[in-house]
């Protein structure tokens, strides 16, 4: 189990529910949570269709960007997990 707090993309709901289901602490994706709560995000999973989305780019996190474009659930996970040790 991890405790690892993830922003997922809102049309990754297949995403959001493996890494829940493995003990991340998964929130939706949104500007306000990037800009109030970026802070103390391990994660952030995209779903590759905006690479820009919400104008990750400007914001103040250092939490890895997860593109999960063409990637299985378990796949994203991994990738969290190197990107996060």
């Amino acid at each position: 189990m991890t405790n690892k707090r993830v922003a997922v993309e809102a049309n990754l709901g297949n995403v959001r529910d493996y890494l829940s289901q493995q003990g991340y602490d998964c929130c939706d994706l949104a500007a306000q949570n990037l800009n109030n709560q970026g802070q103390g995000l391990d994660a952030i999973v995209i779903s590759g269709a905006d690479q820009n989305i919400m104008g990750i780019s400007d914001t103040q996190t250092k939490a890895p960007v997860i593109n999960a474009h063409g990637m299985r659930p378990d796949e994203v996970a991994q990738r969290i997990q190197n990107a996060t040790r």
